[in-house]
């Protein structure tokens, strides 16, 4: 997805969220704002809103001297979600249709988010979740929600890989994984994960705490942006990638990526932000299951 004039006043405010997550001053934080509006004329509209983000998080880890400003949400959203992990499980058993089941409640895990929301009460949202008290899980409000060709291609694939997006979510994401080797035990499933702290992505830590290991195998896709950006990711990753009878990429930071990526992809996440959901058309809080066939070629591809 290319960078659209509204991202930019978000760039802003995500390098301000992030500076103060840190507990940096004031004058620190405007330091920060002046290195970004700096950065920003050599920054194309044709690339990713993920490669500044690269860039902004970058910036505030230089300057505030912070490595992983994030480092405690994620240990609490993981914890949350682990707290929880039983009563997902008791969902998905107890739903007609388990692996629908699991696909909504991975989904629904993407709302751990603070890249979108900073003040995220996790808690607050888990019990929604749970509840289904928020209408963007309910099925009247799916704008695309490609279901049927999601079973028909896992059926197919022998090797999936799974890109992650953020910690917490990645218990989530585990329910689906299990689900995916209860209906079949043989397939091979690749669980990728971010190689360096950006906001609350998971990483390798987030995958093994979360049980990730125990379905799945968990490599890096090599990227420290918020999202895969295919020309930051390893060989290694690229070659799993390229191989790989199925993608299935959570969260939205992965959509920006490689919603014009030049193979099929199954993108699962919440639609948070007006411009992805524009960029998509559909309404924002929809529950998204879209994929792309990979022909779509244009110039940001």
């Amino acid at each position: 997805m290319k960078t659209y004039l509204d991202c930019i006043p978000c760039f802003f405010k995500q390098a301000l969220e992030a500076a103060r997550m840190t507990g940096a001053s004031e004058k620190t934080q405007k330091r920060i704002l002046n290195e970004l509006a700096k950065a920003l004329p050599n920054f194309s509209l044709a690339s990713s809103p993920p490669e500044m983000g690269r860039v902004i998080y970058g910036l505030v880890r230089k300057i505030t001297k912070k490595g992983d400003p994030y480092i405690s949400i994620k240990k609490k959203s993981n914890k949350l979600a682990l707290s929880i992990y039983d009563k997902l499980k008791t969902k998905v058993r107890c739903f007609h249709d388990g692996l629908l089941m699991a696909v909504e409640l991975a989904i629904a895990g993407n709302i751990i988010d603070y890249g979108v929301k900073n003040s995220l009460d996790v808690n607050a949202e888990i019990t929604k979740i749970l509840n289904k008290e928020d209408k963007s899980i309910k099925k009247e409000s799916r704008a695309i929600f490609d279901y049927p060709g999601f079973k028909t291609a896992l059926k197919k694939a022998k090797t999936i890989l799974y890109l992650a997006d953020n910690a917490g979510e990645v218990v989530f994401d585990r329910i689906l994984i299990e689900e995916i080797k209860r209906l079949d035990e043989e397939k091979e499933i690749i669980y990728a994960v971010k190689e360096k702290p950006i906001i609350n992505d998971a990483l390798a830590e987030d995958a093994l705490v979360c049980g990730i290991e125990k379905q799945a195998k968990i490599i890096s896709s090599g990227s420290d942006a918020p999202g895969t950006v295919l020309s930051l990711c390893t060989k290694e990753f690229l070659k799993v990638y390229k191989k790989a009878d199925m993608v299935i990429s959570k969260g939205q930071g992965n959509f920006e990526a490689l919603s014009k990526a030049k193979r099929p992809i199954f993108f699962l996440f919440m639609a948070k932000c007006p411009v992805i959901a524009q960029d998509v058309g559909c309404r924002l809080g929809d529950v998204i299951l879209f994929y792309n066939d990979g022909k779509q070629l244009t110039e940001d591809s």
